[in-house]
């Protein structure tokens, strides 16, 4: 045992108190079971999905339908509708000097119609996605304050589900708008 040779007596080391080594065992037996939670769950999250359910052959007839009595399904009430024929526009807005532009206001109609049925705003970045049906010519018209309004016509009879489109928007002659 080490000895203080000033005081010439034997220098102890300081002794942990009952409850100080209780606690520890404490925050041990809890933390245990909160790691064990968190192991599983993420075990979970790693599981692959079920497989999709294959689709049917041309030469296969559909499934029967399952008539179901009222109100055994809630979702049933519901129709959802199917994006499979839809077209999406997406693109981006650029300032005049190619930075991002937020804001921009987007109005999207049929090139044989006065009328805008589509409306939307550019994000953060200036980006935009809208969805219209396939099968017709779509113009879109940017409107910002302090810029000209520009149009681009995009045509969905492709047959190809989607496009892209970017704007670089142009200042107004003669200052703010």
């Amino acid at each position: 045992m080490p000895r203080d040779w000033i005081n010439a007596r034997p220098v102890r080391a300081p002794r942990k108190s009952v409850w100080m080594r209780a606690w520890r065992w404490h925050m041990a037996l809890g933390v245990i079971p909160l790691l064990i939670s968190l192991s599983t769950c993420s075990l979970r999250a790693q599981q692959p999905a079920p497989p999709a359910a294959p689709e049917p052959s041309a030469n296969q007839p559909p499934p029967p339908v399952q008539n179901s009595s009222p109100g055994a399904n809630s979702s049933s009430k519901h129709t959802h509708s199917s994006h499979a024929n839809d077209f999406l526009i997406i693109g981006t807005v650029f300032t005049d000097k190619a930075l991002a532009f937020p804001g921009v206001r987007l109005r999207v109609r049929r090139s044989t119609e006065k009328k805008f049925r589509w409306d939307t705003y550019t994000n953060s970045r200036g980006e935009f996605a809208i969805r219209v049906p396939q099968g017709a010519e779509y113009e879109i018209v940017t409107v910002a304050k302090g810029f000209t309004d520009q149009s681009k016509t995009i045509s969905a009879k492709s047959g190809i589900s989607e496009d892209s489109v970017v704007f670089q928007m142009q200042p107004a002659p003669g200052g703010r708008k």
